[in-house]
This record gives structure tokens, C-alpha cells and sequence, in this order.
């Protein structure tokens, strides 16, 4: 008892609405997550990408050659330089790229709490409705027995009127307490926040004030209400189809970044689209990403639309929107992102290393890379980012692991003679063999 009072006394003193706790708690833990996942060294994954070969000046020669060299000196005693090396993650401490996940995570915290709200009160609004146009037919019925309108009220606070009845007996003692029918009815229609009670609530008050047949006025009021309230039903169920078509829509947009992402982007990024986009254009593009991001921008906005088509206001839509980012964020994790950790796997070489041949031309065999985890099981449907320094060119530049967790790639070294690098990426596995370009003396 004493905390309600007490919580009684906080409202009535500071005006501290329900809103305040719905939107701001959540929206300011959504805020805190976001920046300790920034501070702890979550960060985009184009952050990372632009930071460390998102160009192809020549920072990104120089970082080639330094590796190039370093491996160079520590296999130089080796002949033929045929070794390869599952790379480990360095000692230094790597950021992490999924800072746009956690994202993800503080929308759904801010937007649940306050769409889980706002669905509660819109079904608790309908019942209001619903129960105050009974509420006006049962009023009709008494004045048509002769009692006035005061005193129908008083005796119907009495009674159970469902949803409205705290507010219906609070009207009823204001005018036990001397207020006016105009001012009880009044305050009780802005109680109960609804427009439509609002209005026919005016329309009541005008009627009782003006004489005459009150009772039939009333009772006309409550039957034109009803119907209201059923037109409202019907057009709302009308517009439930657009909810599906929706729903349908971000299917359709999942399963093609599905089928872009697996089948062919990965076919044209092996046919030479360096000639169009540059040396790196298409192949330091993650493309996955992009359709994530894209997919929950698509989800947020279009729960949104839903609410406003179907439902009149924006913020009905949150429901819709908080369904899709869960269901297309399930959907993006388990089709289209990589699904292993990087952390949890390892490149390792099968043949084709120390290899020596002619510059410039492909060398007479393809490269094979095995793609594990870290119990040694082969990772399919990872895909792979193959480069070769100082230079030359790799078919394909990416290239996506079988179920053995087996790469092919066909390796042209550049023209001058020396020892090159031929690099595969996936996540933070990195696995480097060297072959030798021999002059043609």
C-alpha cells in the first residue's frame, strides 16, 4: 500500500507518464550496449576492410611486399620454398567485426518493450469502446424509465461494465461530489483516450443538455457507435492482406541475397571483373554484409509501413518490425553470413606448393587449400579470398569451400623472377605458400 501511494504522489507531483519508462529505459540500454560493444573493440566490418585493403594505392603494395618479404627471409634457407603455414591469429588483439550484430540486438531492446505496449493498449482501447457503447445503451434503457442522466450514471457505476467500470465509478462519484454531467462525462471520455469516445461522449453531453427525447438519442448514439466500431473490425481485416504480402516481400528479398550470395556472385567475381571495377574493386566487397544490412534496414522500415498502412500509425508498425528483424536475422545468420567462427578455423595446404614456373603464364598446377576447423574437420560453405603479392593474378579471387572443405585455384605469377606469395583468407585464417618464377634463360 505504501509504495502505491507513494508511486501516487511521484506521478501526481511530476506528471510521470508510462511512456517515459516504456521508451526511455529501453532506448537508453540500447545506447549503452551499443557504445561498450564500441569501446571493447566491436567495429563494422568496413572499418576494418577500408583500414586494411579497401584501395589499391600503394599502401596496399607496400603491406604486400613487407609480407613478401618477411616470409621471403624466414624460408630463404628452405629449398625451392615449398612450405606452408596454417596461420594463428596474432598476439595482437583483433577487432571484432560485429559491432552492426549488436546493432541488431539495441533495436530489438528498444523497440520490443514499447511495440509489446503499445499492442496491449490498442486491444485495451477496443474493449473500452466496445464496453462504452454498452455502457451508453444501458444508460438509454434507464432514462427510459424515467431517471435522469446523473443518477442512470451513479447507478450504473454499480454495476459491471467491463473495461470502462473504474472509469464509469469514478465519474460517478465526481458527480456525487457536485461536478456537472458535462464535466464527469467529459473527464471520463479523456480517461479513457480514445477519439471515438471523445466524440460521441460531446454528442451525450449536447443531448442531455438540450432536452427532449434524450433516452432515443442516446440509444441512437450507442447503435451508431456499434457500427463504427464494426466498420473499423472490417476495414482492418480488409487491410490484413497487405500484412501478408509484406511478410511474403522480405521472403522474397532473404531468398534472393540467398541465391546472389551463393551462386552468382561468387561465378562473376571469378570471371575477371577486375577489368571493370580494378585490381580489388569486386573482390574486397563483402557482399554478405551488404545484403544483411540491407535485409534489416528492409525489415525496420517495412515493419513500420505495415503499422501505418493497416493500422493507421508508425508506431503499431514496431511489432511487425521486431517480428522481421528476428525472423530475417535467423534467416541471414543460418543462409547468407558465414556460419563458422574465423577464429575456429584453419587453412592448410594440400598440393601445389614450392611450385616453379614461367612469369607471367599460369602455372602448369592448380593450388589446393583444405579449409578446417580446429579438430581437424573439413568447413564447406566458406568462401575464401585468394590473392597473390607482388603481383600476378588468381582464378578465382574468391571461391567457396565444398563439402570436403577443399579450394582449387589456377595461379599466373607476375613477370619478374623471383619468389611470390599466393595468400587464402577466411576470417582470421590465413594460409600462404610460396612458388618461384625461374628466369627463361
Amino acid at each position: 500500500m505504501r509504495i502505491n501511494r507513494y508511486s501516487q504522489i511521484i506521478k501526481l507531483k511530476y506528471d510521470i507518464k508510462r511512456e517515459y519508462f516504456i521508451i526511455g529505459i529501453p532506448v537508453l540500454a540500447a545506447i549503452i550496449l551499443v557504445i561498450a560493444a564500441a569501446l571493447t573493440g566491436h567495429v563494422f566490418t568496413i572499418q576494418e576492410e577500408s583500414g586494411t585493403g579497401g584501395s589499391t594505392g600503394s599502401g596496399k603494395d607496400d603491406a604486400r611486399l613487407a609480407a613478401y618479404q618477411a616470409l621471403v627471409e624466414e624460408v630463404g634457407e628452405v629449398e625451392g620454398g615449398g612450405s606452408m603455414e596454417a596461420e594463428e591469429p596474432t598476439s595482437e588483439t583483433k577487432p571484432k567485426d560485429d559491432l552492426d550484430r549488436i546493432i541488431v540486438f539495441a533495436v530489438l531492446i528498444a523497440i520490443i518493450p514499447y511495440s509489446i505496449d503499445t499492442y496491449c493498449q490498442k486491444r485495451l482501447l477496443k474493449r473500452r469502446e466496445v464496453a462504452y457503447s454498452e455502457f451508453l445503451f444501458k444508460l438509454s434503457e434507464l432514462m427510459r424509465g424515467g431517471i435522469d442522466p446523473i443518477r442512470g450514471v451513479i447507478d450504473l457505476s454499480t454495476t459491471d461494465l467491463g473495461a470502462i467500470t473504474d472509469n464509469v465509478r469514478g465519474a460517478a462519484s465526481a458527480m456525487v461530489l457536485g461536478h456537472s454531467f458535462s464535466d464527469a462525462m467529459n473527464d471520463m471520455a479523456e480517461a479513457l483516450k480514445s477519439n471515438l469516445v471523445t466524440r460521441y461522449t460531446a454528442l451525450v453531453v449536447q443531448a442531455a443538455y438540450t432536452g427532449g427525447a434524450v433516452a432515443d438519442l442516446i440509444l441512437r448514439t450507442s447503435e451508431d457507435m456499434r457500427a463504427v466500431i464494426g466498420i473499423e473490425r472490417e476495414k482492418e481485416g480488409n487491410l490484413k492482406q497487405y500484412v501478408v504480402i509484406f511478410y511474403l516481400a522480405q521472403g522474397i528479398i532473404v531468398m534472393l541475397a540467398y541465391i546472389l550470395s551463393t551462386s552468382l556472385l561468387p561465378l562473376i567475381q571469378g570471371m575477371g571483373m577486375e577489368l571493370l571495377f580494378g585490381n580489388a574493386g569486386m573482390a574486397e566487397i563483402n557482399f554478405e554484409r551488404g545484403f544483411f544490412h540491407m535485409i534489416m534496414l528492409n525489415a525496420f522500415f517495412g515493419g513500420i509501413i505495415i503499422g501505418q498502412i493497416t493500422e493507421g500509425e508508425m508506431k503499431h508498425g514496431l511489432k511487425h518490425s521486431a517480428i522481421l528483424i528476428i525472423a530475417c536475422y535467423i534467416a541471414c545468420t543460418t543462409l547468407i553470413l558465414p556460419s563458422p567462427d574465423a577464429a575456429e578455423m584453419r587453412i592448410e595446404l594440400v598440393s601445389g606448393g614450392g611450385q616453379e614456373g614461367f612469369g607471367g603464364l599460369p602455372l602448369s598446377d592448380p593450388i589446393v587449400f583444405n579449409v578446417t576447423d580446429l579438430a581437424g574437420n573439413p568447413v564447406p560453405d566458406v568462401y575464401v579470398k585468394i590473392s597473390i603479392s607482388p603481383d600476378g593474378s588468381v582464378n578465382p579471387e574468391i571461391v567457396k569451400t565444398g563439402s570436403d572443405g577443399l579450394i582449387t585455384v589456377t595461379v599466373a605469377p607476375g613477370m619478374a623472377e623471383g619468389v611470390y606469395v599466393v595468400e587464402a583468407v577466411a576470417g582470421d585464417a590465413v594460409g600462404r605458400v610460396n612458388v618461384r618464377v625461374r628466369s627463361e634463360e
